[in-house]
């Protein structure tokens, strides 16, 4: 899933003196209940690259329901208004289409994401990519089109009770986004996503989950 009110701190972080500076490691930004986030500059992009590290109290299985579960996106991600289903390739591939809401006088931002789930049988690493794709849903009158970005979920088994979470996005959210709602959301959103995931978890239906493969 791609975290929306991440996509803000982004922007907050970003600025000319950074883009200028291809690359680079990645940088702390904060740190609370063992969710860490962090920036780093990309090349050509006015918006920062970001990625989140955490454990999770759950087996990889259960994460990859949970992200596969689009009905309970909007109990979780930040500001997601919708999240639905577009079409369902297989067990470990679906495309799907989320509407993403943000206060007046501002635009909701939408896209169509493709999510495939795969697994290294060596290291039993999942992978999730969840790119923005083009076509699939109209663009809706009164909501910008998110088209270009990347968000990849990378699981590591920690033991039998616990993941290692490492969500990588670079995004273009298209549009203009004021600084005030940039500082009083930057800080908030991975960890209530993240936060929330970790609620999530606890649900009965994730519990016996198996990999989709």
């Amino acid at each position: 899933m791609l975290l929306w009110i991440s996509i803000l701190i982004q922007i907050l972080t970003s600025s000319p003196v950074c883009m200028a500076q291809p690359g680079g490691e990645w940088k702390f930004v904060i740190e609370k209940q063992g969710i860490r986030v962090y920036s780093r500059a990309v090349p050509d992009s006015k918006i920062k690259a970001l990625q989140v590290k955490c454990t999770m109290p759950g087996s990889v299985a259960q994460i990859v329901a949970l992200l596969m579960d689009l009905d309970a996106a909007t109990k979780w991600v930040s500001h997601t208004k919708s999240c639905k289903l577009v079409r369902k390739i297989s067990p470990s591939e679906l495309y799907y289409y989320s509407e993403v809401s943000l206060p007046w006088p501002l635009e909701n931002r939408d896209f169509v994401a493709r999510i495939r789930v795969s697994l290294d049988p060596a290291t039993r690493i999942v992978t999730v990519d969840a790119p923005a794709v083009p076509g699939w849903v109209p663009v809706r009158k009164g909501i910008v089109r998110i088209t270009q970005s990347t968000g990849t979920w990378t699981l590591t088994p920690a033991d039998a009770k616990n993941t290692q979470v490492q969500y990588t996005l670079q995004v273009d959210p298209g549009g203009v986004i004021p600084a005030w709602l940039v500082n009083s959301l930057s800080a908030q959103g991975p960890i209530e996503s993240f936060t929330n995931m970790k609620e999530q978890l606890k649900a009965d239906k994730y519990k016996n989950a198996q990999l989709p493969f």
